[in-house]
């Protein structure tokens, strides 16, 4: 599931070839994502179109030779002169008089050929990775490397003419594995494969046989006729474009250049929180493009906490309500916003809290789950993994409205994209955190056999060295259960015990009930209310094959040994993974 789907889609057609767009939400201001080399396509930006469309029209569009755009086979379909004249005709075809270009690698060298011959339609031009024929690149790019006959095609060796020809699949999973140089990019490099495996090693070639610039020429002079706002961004790490590129580029335009430490060639995929960040701060310094998300609009009478809830399961909302309910009676100036999602925001309101208005922004998580879990079997695990897109829109979400909210406190139950990034980008923190799980790290299923067995571990050894390095990014980590809880497991090879590792990054709280269910009123009136007869045998239970799950140490386990009473049956269900 996307965290956005486009407002509006089509195609236009120039020369006989025609162009997939789409186009997502709306503003005074447009941004065109430039399709980088026909490698991939544009979900290569879905990191980043989500949340721009929030405050933005945004404009994206498959290059030819990849994803819904045609595969011309002519000579010269390729030549850079065609991609220009293309991000012309999308312009053209979606309205689009002048726009904010966002260019990757290949089309970090197209934005800046639009910025200097059509000035009058580039606003601002912000690139990552950018490439240049003006300055010298890594050997294996060399043309007569590329275009010799080679008996071997070991390493970078597979960047060759006649391997791409020969053994595609092969070159596109070493070539993106060169791109996600950083350590835990499995899931960067997963998509970047899939999307290259959607086009051939014979559109690549002509990629490279029809690469002549003559129709706009590059040289410095060239550069320097953009006038147009321009931020360079680069990862210190490329192995792809060489840092320097970005440095030339800057230095001739006079443009802004930020280098992303230990990054590789698409920072924007790896490490989008930052890279979102800084385009956001940017076009607001020089186009004043920026309206934030506002919190109530209450004069701050005491202290003030944002409080997100999980929505994978009500059983968090029911928690949380008493967690604030708690606060309250010890902080009775204590004011909370809540920043949800939908069922939670309905349970909420019905108990008069107080919802941000961020909130309806939010890309639906549940929803998500759902749509994964098909016919009660969910690889809980693997469904985590493909909301990566929602994860970052939403973060991005709660960014603004912590930044804007003065807050003294963020309560985070389960807010995983809060603290993925935050210990990702720790200057980003902006409030105390208070955060709480039920539950610490992944374990496989056997029928995920060693390649889930890899992952798991990639993905809690990164988890582990995210709070090691930081230990004082959580301010409080609270494990909602009891020592007993924690399963006796190993976060994976060369990883510590679970029961050794929990204990040392987290206090225990007990189990967190919520209203207490012998206050639901007399058995035999809730019998009456929920229309069941007299008599009558009722056994609820909501099955789910949960494959690839995260622990079982969860407020389910509250329920079942902690002091239930009363109650008109035992409801138990797998209502998140």
């Amino acid at each position: 599931m996307r965290a956005k789907y486009p407002d509006e889609e089509g195609f236009v057609e120039r020369d006989g070839v025609k162009l997939h767009y789409e186009v997502y939400g709306e503003g005074d201001h447009t941004i065109l994502f430039v399709p980088t080399w026909s490698l991939a396509h544009s979900r290569v930006y879905n990191a980043q179109t989500p949340y721009f469309s929030e405050h933005f029209r945004c404009v994206t569009y498959d290059a030819r030779g990849n994803g819904k755009s045609d595969r011309p086979k002519a000579v010269g379909a390729y030549g850079i002169g065609q991609f220009i004249d293309d991000a012309l005709a999308v312009m053209d075809a979606t309205r689009t008089g002048s726009a904010i270009l966002f260019g990757y690698s290949a089309s970090g060298l197209h934005g800046a050929i639009l910025a200097a011959y059509f000035p009058d339609r580039v606003e601002a031009l912000v690139t990552v990775g950018t490439n240049s024929p003006l300055m010298p690149t890594y050997e294996y790019k060399n043309f007569e490397t590329y275009s010799a006959d080679r008996e071997s095609h070991e390493g970078w060796g597979r960047y060759n003419r006649q391997y791409w020809l020969e053994n595609y699949p092969d070159f596109a999973d070493f070539f993106l594995r060169q791109i996600f140089s950083e350590p835990h990019s499995t899931k960067q490099t997963e998509d970047g494969i899939a999307w290259a495996l959607e086009t051939t090693g014979e559109v690549l070639v002509r990629t490279m046989d029809d690469s002549d610039p003559e129709k706009y020429p590059v040289d410095e002079a060239m550069y320097r006729r953009i006038r147009c706002p321009s931020l360079l961004i680069h990862g210190e790490a490329d192995r792809i474009a060489p840092l320097e590129v970005s440095k030339f580029v800057a230095e001739l335009t006079g443009g802004e250049l930020l280098v992303i430490p230990g990054a590789g060639h698409a920072p924007h995929g790896r490490y989008p929180a930052i890279i979102n960040t800084a385009m956001r701060d940017f076009l607001a310094k020089h186009l004043g493009t920026w309206k934030p998300v506002k919190a109530n609009g209450k004069a701050k009478r005491g202290k003030k906490a944002l409080y997100l809830s999980s929505p994978i399961g009500l059983g968090h909302g029911r928690r949380d309500l008493a967690v604030a309910r708690e606060l309250r009676q010890l902080r009775p100036d204590l004011e909370i916003d809540w920043l949800a999602q939908d069922p939670v925001t309905r349970f909420l309101i019905a108990n008069d809290e107080t919802i941000h208005p961020a909130s309806s922004h939010l890309a639906n998580e549940s929803s998500h789950i759902e749509a994964e879990a098909g016919e009660h079997d969910l690889n809980a695990f693997q469904a985590i993994r493909r909301m990566d897109e929602i994860l970052i829109a939403n973060f991005m979400i709660f960014q603004e409205a912590v930044e804007q909210g003065d807050y003294d406190l963020i309560i985070a139950d389960e807010a995983w994209d809060v603290d993925h990034y935050w210990h990702e980008h720790p200057e980003l923190k902006k409030a105390q955190l208070a955060w709480f799980t039920d539950f610490v790290g992944w374990v496989p299923m056997p029928d995920g056999g060693d390649h889930e067995a890899f992952l798991t571990t990639d993905y809690n050894a990164e988890m582990i060295g995210h709070i090691e390095n930081h230990p004082e990014l959580r301010d409080r980590a609270i494990f909602v259960g009891n020592s007993a809880d924690i399963v006796p497991h190993g976060f994976g090879r060369d990883l510590p015990d679970m029961r050794d590792w929990v204990p040392d990054h987290f206090e225990f709280s007990g189990y967190i009930l919520g209203e207490h269910p012998g206050r639901f009123g007399p058995r035999e009136e809730l019998r009456r209310q929920l229309g069941y007869g007299d008599g009558e045998m009722v056994c609820t239970a909501g099955t789910m094959r949960v494959r690839a799950h995260r622990p079982w140490s969860c407020c389910m386990a509250g329920l079942a040994r902690g002091p239930t009473g009363p109650g008109p049956f035992r409801y138990c269900r797998a209502t998140s993974p």
